[in-house]
C-alpha cells in the first residue's frame, strides 16, 4: 500500500498504517482505539495491523515491508529491546517504549504506561498523594509507572518479582512498608493473566483479555495510556480535539459488548 490516507482536522497526514505489535496480540483493543479516535479526528483511510512480533528482528522485517508511515503501539516482548534498538533514552530509568512512529522512513517512540497509569487511576478518584502504591515486577512498565507515582507525590513499596525494581528517579519515594494502600502485579502473563495477592486496599491488574470489560482498570489503563500516545507522539497537534478517556470508554463499551 502506497501513502495515500487521506488529511484530518487541520490538515494532519494520517499514516498508511496504524495498530499493534508484540505478542500475544490477538486480544488487543489497539486497533479498535485507533479507529475509534482516527474516526472523532476525521482520519481516513488508515490501514489496521495487528504485527505478530517476537523479537525486533521480526518487528522490522514486517514493517519493512509496509509502505508509508506507521503508528504503532508495542507490547511485550518489544517493548526493551526496540528501546534499545531506536537509542531511546529519555533519562528516566524507563528502558522501554509502548509507542513508537515510523515518518518518512524516521522512527521516533515515546512511553505512556506511567502516564495512562495515573489517568487510569485519577478516572477511579485514587490519588497518589498520601497514598503508597506496592509493585511487583521491575520491568519498563514498572519502572514507568513507579516514575509517574513519585512524580504525582505517593509512596511505593516493593514486592521483589522477576526483576527487582532498582533505582530511578522514584528512589526518593520508595518506603520500607508491607502495608499498601493500591498494589499491581506486574509480572502477571499479558492476555488476561492472574497476578499475585499482594494484599492492599485496592489490587489493580494491567492484563486483560478478550473477556475483559470496559469496568476492568487495564483497559482503562490501554485506553488512556493511547490517549497519552496521541498527545505526544501521533498528532499532537490534535490534543484540543481528541475525545475524553470516558467518551471513548463508553464508545469501546459498545463494541465490547
Amino acid at each position: 500500500m502506497t501513502d495515500v490516507a487521506e488529511e484530518g482536522a487541520g490538515g494532519r497526514i494520517a499514516p498508511s498504517f496504524w495498530g499493534v505489535a508484540g505478542n500475544p496480540v490477538s486480544h488487543s483493543i489497539t486497533p479498535k482505539l485507533f479507529s475509534i479516535i482516527g474516526e472523532r479526528l476525521g482520519l481516513r483511510g488508515v490501514s489496521s495491523v495487528s504485527i505478530h512480533a517476537n523479537d525486533v528482528a521480526e518487528f522490522f522485517r514486517k514493517t519493512t515491508e509496509m509502505e508509508g508511515d506507521l503508528w504503532i503501539s508495542c507490547t511485550s516482548p518489544l517493548k526493551h529491546a526496540l528501546s534499545e534498538s531506536l537509542g531511546h533514552q529519555e533519562g528516566d530509568g524507563q528502558g522501554g517504549i509502548n509507542q513508537i512512529v515510523r515518518s518518512e522512513g524516521v522512527w521516533s517512540s515515546v512511553n505512556t504506561d506511567g502516564d495512562g497509569f495515573m489517568e487510569a487511576c485519577r478516572h477511579l478518584g485514587i490519588d497518589p498523594v498520601s497514598s503508597t502504591l506496592k509493585i511487583r515486577g521491575g520491568g519498563s512498565t514498572a519502572r514507568s509507572i513507579a516514575h509517574a507515582w513519585s512524580k504525582e507525590g505517593g509512596s511505593i513499596c516493593t514486592e521483589l518479582g522477576r526483576r527487582a525494581l532498582g533505582e530511578g528517579p522514584w528512589s526518593d519515594s520508595i518506603i520500607d512498608s508491607e502495608e499498601a494502600d493500591i498494589a499491581i502485579d506486574l509480572d502477571a502473563l499479558p492476555g488476561g493473566g492472574k497476578g499475585v495477592d499482594l494484599k492492599a486496599g485496592i489490587q489493580l491488574s494491567i492484563s486483560y483479555s478478550e473477556d475483559s470489560s470496559t469496568e476492568d482498570f487495564a483497559v482503562m489503563m490501554v485506553v488512556a495510556q493511547h490517549l497519552e500516545a496521541w498527545k505526544s507522539l501521533f498528532a499532537p497537534e490534535m490534543s484540543a480535539d481528541l475525545p475524553t478517556l470516558s467518551e471513548v470508554l463508553a464508545i469501546l463499551r459498545e463494541t465490547m459488548n
